[in-house]
């Protein structure tokens, strides 16, 4: 049998802020622990996640209880048409319902019909749960990462 081998230690490294790399990986697991739950909730109530964000983005993201096919791309952060192919489908299983501008026909105008919002109510309480148990981790997570005392810079300009 052979004698166990100690790892190496790793080599000091005093460029890299080491506590800030261990909160953004707690910050980073926790988000990706309530994403996996948001996506099993979905599937548990018979949509797809994108189903279910498409549902958040119509009865939310403008603030007026529906949405154009443009603000809910931007707001999935998808194309165009595959938004568009995603309200056809979510239409077809009686979740939204869509109407034509009235100057442009072009426009398309997406509301969340009854059994729509009923199921973004029941998914949103679920949802709200889970959040407020992983609200305190995320917090602590974001918040201390905060007090490096470095500028927060965007994925983009880092």
């Amino acid at each position: 049998m052979k004698p166990e081998v100690p790892f190496p230690a790793a080599p000091k490294r005093p460029w890299l802020d080491e506590a800030l790399i261990r909160r953004l990986a707690g910050f980073r697991y926790h988000l990706r622990q309530f994403l996996r739950f948001s996506e099993k909730a979905a599937r548990a109530a018979g949509v797809t996640p994108q189903q279910h964000q498409l549902l958040l983005g119509v009865a939310g993201h403008t603030g007026r209880g529906w949405a154009n096919i443009g603000e809910l791309a931007e707001f999935l952060q998808e194309r165009h048409n595959a938004v568009v192919g995603l309200v056809d489908r979510a239409e077809r299983s009686g979740l939204v319902r869509k109407e034509p501008g009235e100057r442009d026909r072009r426009f398309v105008c997406v509301y969340l019909t009854s059994r729509g919002a009923a199921l973004l109510a029941r998914l949103s309480r679920l949802h709200r749960d889970e959040a407020g148990r992983l609200a305190s981790l995320l917090l602590q997570a974001a918040g201390a990462s905060s007090r490096t005392g470095s500028p927060r810079r965007s994925p983009d300009t880092a």
